[in-house]
């Protein structure tokens, strides 16, 4: 019950400081995507249906507030989630190189999928200034907060975990 709280409260708090405090501290109007960092970093912390779950939530909500077509966000989220999962089992909690090139990779593949659903089908083919003027800067925002954010997903975790085998 606590995890799940906490977890809440974590993709609560996430969408708002997104969606408020970054907007406001925005480079040329590009934030840094915290519910790609969030998802990511749950899902290979703690697998594929965790994952899975995270993004249905942070997709949801960004369906709900932001998006045009209610799920197409929770899908892409959900993807992001499940493949992060698939890399649980080599996550090492001390070493930052695979949480960061997963999320680097995760934010390019929102961000692909994201043009290719929103723009491409609708016969815009501005591929190049889109990659150059969003895609990038936002995968370079997000992991530059990546290595602020991510250390404290990681105690909350650990918090978490060390609870659960208390409890045991």
């Amino acid at each position: 019950m606590r995890r799940f709280i906490v977890s809440f409260l974590l993709v609560i708090s996430c969408f708002v400081l997104q969606s408020t405090v970054f907007k406001s501290i925005a480079f040329g109007g590009i934030i840094p995507n915290l519910m790609i960092v969030l998802t990511a970093s749950f899902g290979f912390m703690r697998g594929e249906k965790v994952g899975i779950l995270f993004g249905f939530f942070c997709g949801l909500l960004a369906d709900i507030f932001f998006g045009s077509v209610i799920g197409l966000y929770a899908m892409i989220y959900m993807y992001i989630g499940y493949a992060n999962g698939k890399f649980n089992m080599i996550f090492y909690p001390e070493d930052i190189k695979l949480p960061l090139a997963l999320i680097f990779v995760s934010d390019m593949v929102y961000g692909l999928l994201s043009y290719i659903i929103l723009f491409l089908m609708r016969g815009r083919f501005h591929f190049t200034y889109y990659l150059i003027h969003i895609i990038l800067p936002e995968m370079v925002y997000t992991i530059v907060v990546t290595l602020i954010f991510y250390p404290f997903l990681l105690w909350i975790n650990k918090k978490l975990e060390d609870r659960e085998q208390k409890e045991r």
